[in-house]
């Protein structure tokens, strides 16, 4: 071994094993290939190195990916726990909603429904409901035309369309406004939840008024925007697609106090929801945006032409053909003969004021009335108010003028409280104008006298007479016509309108008499003290004069105008009020009194101060009257079958310029019952022509008296041409 000087090789790690001891080269292969997976980590190390900023912009962009990378780390978390808050309230208010049969009809108040004395519908006060559709129930165009009109992804998105607010905000923000200003990008199932106020009720502890709260569910603030949102989405939550848009249907306020689609199909046409046709669907669904300004009943040809843009979107949605988008377009949806006329406001709106409040003016029930309107006779009237205007008065006037026409029971048949015919709340003249009555106050004074047995023959001395007032000078009055005519007839001196003689009677008979037949006949007002009583300085309104004049119509009994017949609740035959207590009252004068007043009425007429009112081949009593200043004007008369009242003047209480009660009040009268008595037989006054005693007294202003036939004929053969006011 010493011997050897050769070394032995070195050992490699390939031959520390001998070739029979099972190592094999094959197996250590398969290990150097298991420790592979190294290269991954050289290759994210690799991937690392890359990342690195290379150059001067790489360092200058590594402050901004730090941050990036912060706000998304904290959006992301944020984004997360913001979606379990929003999905927590969603679920919450999912929770408190009830059952969608118990929202459909979200009134608070309810509605009255009123018909002529036919049974004809002519008038809606309140809020209409019509009754509850869902969306199997009503027409498929209506359905359409909604959806293509307020959301064309309605069954597609969540509740809120990101997009569509997306889009709205930006157009409002190129038209000047605000973000939430104009266009809201609302969903159908955001307009559901703002129509159920967010859940929150009507309390009036908060809110003084209905309206008060209405507005407040309107306000638009980010917050509320938010709040909308999230409650939109626990409706979609709660109920269905078709469950959400049925609210939307019946909840929608569509103009002329229709609450819902149902209400709405049956105020403009008469018909159910269920009924439209494309033309109606698309012109209720164009209301959605702006209902009183274009209901079709304040302006229809507004409202068609929204309806065509709903039908190009209809049609462009694939809701309509080309040919029936042609048909609808060619033949816009009219309105029903009801809708149209549009009359009868102002009687409508008195017979709201005249009744139970709680059945009216504040009912939480819907309510059926059955009035005495009769719309032939409130059409006459209305067309003789506007012919008259139209020929006779000066363009631009202001001056006004009212109409009442009544049947001798008090029954009103119809009523027009101004110029504005179509107006709905406004002031009615009437009813609510407090007017001196002047001269129309006349007949009350001969009423009176007739009851206490006085003859319409007797003379009064028309002198010029003077009244001392205590602490004011002495009064000294003038007729109409500035002139005075000496001994003249009770009866011509009511024809011609003399003030003396008015005055001298009322101080012979007693002013406690006559204002207690002025009260009995239905002028419940407090009294002139003086003198002057005789000349109607005593405020009242036409209903209640022409209702007194019903009262010497009818015999001398009291009447009490009424419009309200029959009261009951909608889809109830039980009639919970009538007309059995008002009408005719208790006798005020004697029949024979009355019957005689009627004939020297009629004098009026056919020689005196009212001849425009004549109308040939009828009997006609009435009365003019104008008061001090000329700032009213009257003519109230009557036929055999209904009483007219007419009134004239400026609500400002303006002189009129040549206007007298005998002057245009008369011609409207004459024009309203040419139009109430064509066609029909004359019906003669019920009247006694007193025979003419041999004598007759004289009533002078010292009280004495003259007995001589023939002075008193001599005198009334040349006083009976005189005229006054």
């Amino acid at each position: 071994m010493s011997g050897n000087d050769k070394r032995r090789p070195t050992l490699v790690a390939e031959r520390r094993y001998p070739a029979g001891s099972g190592a094999k080269k094959k197996p250590a292969t398969k290990t150097a290939t298991a420790r592979k997976p190294a290269k991954p980590a050289a290759r994210r190390k690799t991937t690392a190195r890359k990342t690195k900023p290379r150059g001067v912009i790489g360092y200058l962009l590594l402050p901004f990916r730090w941050l990036f990378r912060l706000i998304w780390a904290f959006t992301w978390r944020i984004g997360l726990v913001a979606t379990a808050i929003v999905g927590g309230f969603a679920l919450y208010f999912a929770a408190q909603l009830p059952p969608v049969e118990e929202l459909m009809d979200g009134r608070a108040r309810g509605s009255v429904t009123m018909t002529d004395f036919r049974g004809e519908v002519f008038a809606w006060r309140g809020d209409q409901f019509g009754g509850m559709i869902t969306t199997d129930t009503v027409s498929p165009h209506l359905h359409n035309a909604v959806v293509a009109t307020e959301d064309k992804r309605f069954y597609w998105h969540f509740g809120i369309s990101p997009r569509g607010i997306a889009s709205a905000v930006r157009i409002n923000l190129s038209e000047g406004r605000g973000p939430l200003s104009g266009h809201g990008g609302s969903t159908i199932t955001q307009q559901t939840a703002k129509l159920l106020c967010l859940g929150v009720p009507y309390d009036p502890a908060i809110w003084a008024t209905e309206a008060a709260y209405e507005a407040d569910c309107r306000r638009t603030t980010l917050w509320r925007k938010m709040r909308e949102a999230v409650f939109a989405i626990g409706l979609e939550i709660k109920y269905s697609k078709d469950d959400i848009l049925s609210l939307y249907l019946n909840r929608s306020y569509l103009g002329a106090g229709s609450r819902g689609f149902e209400a709405a199909a049956q105020r403009y046409f008469g018909i159910s929801a269920n009924q439209v046709n494309p033309a109606q669907a698309a012109m209720l669904a164009g209301l959605l945006t702006a209902p009183s300004a274009n209901a079709p009943t304040r302006n229809l040809e507004r409202a068609q032409n929204r309806a065509a843009v709903v039908i190009g979107l209809m049609r462009e949605q694939g809701y309509l053909t080309e040919a029936e988008a042609a048909h609808a377009l060619a033949n816009p949806a009219t309105l029903s003969d009801a809708a149209r006329a549009s009359s009868g406001g102002f009687f409508a709106d008195w017979v709201m004021e005249s009744g139970p409040e709680f059945f009216t003016r504040n009912t939480t029930e819907d309510v059926m009335i059955r009035t005495t309107l009769d719309p032939r006779i409130q059409s006459a009237a209305e067309e003789a108010l506007i012919a008259v205007f139209e020929r006779d008065v000066r363009e631009g006037s202001e001056a006004q003028a009212a109409i009442v026409v009544m049947s001798a029971d008090g029954a009103v048949r119809a009523m027009v409280g101004g110029r504005n015919i179509s107006a709905t709340g406004a002031f009615n003249r009437a009813t609510q104008a407090l007017r001196q009555s002047g001269s129309a106050f006349k007949p009350f004074i001969y009423a009176a006298a007739l009851d206490l047995g006085m003859s319409p023959y007797a003379m009064i001395d028309d002198r010029r007479t003077c009244w001392q007032r205590r602490g004011s000078p002495e009064w000294c009055p003038e007729n109409y016509d500035d002139t005075f005519v000496g001994p003249i007839s009770m009866v011509d001196a009511l024809a011609t309108s003399r003030n003396i003689p008015a005055i001298l009677l009322s101080e012979e008979v007693g002013r406690g008499k006559v204002g207690a037949v002025a009260t009995g006949f239905g002028i419940n007002r407090e009294f002139a003290a003086g003198p002057a009583l005789a000349l109607g300085v005593t405020e009242s309104t036409l209903l209640e004069m022409t209702g007194a004049y019903a009262g010497i119509l009818n015999g001398g009994s009291q009447v009490r105008p009424y419009g309200l017949v029959d009261l009951r609740f909608m889809g109830d035959n039980t009639s919970l009020m009538d007309a059995s207590s008002v009408g005719i009252g208790a006798r005020v004068i004697s029949q024979e009194a009355a019957r005689t007043l009627t004939w020297m009425m009629t004098k009026v007429v056919e020689q005196g101060t009212g001849t425009r009112a004549r109308i040939d081949g009828w009997e006609i009593a009435g009365k003019t009257g104008t008061t001090q200043g000329s700032r009213d004007a009257w003519f109230i008369g009557f036929t055999g079958d209904y009483v007219t009242g007419v009134w004239m003047g400026y609500d400002d209480n303006r002189r009129l310029s040549g206007v007298t009660g005998g002057g245009l009040p008369a011609t409207i009268w004459r024009e309203t019952m040419v139009r109430v008595l064509a066609g029909q037989t004359p019906t003669p006054l019920p009247m006694i022509i007193p025979p003419r005693p041999f004598e007759t007294d004289f009533l002078q202003s010292d009280g004495g008296v003259v007995q001589d036939q023939q002075v008193l004929n001599v005198l009334e053969s040349i006083l009976s041409g005189a005229a006054g006011n």
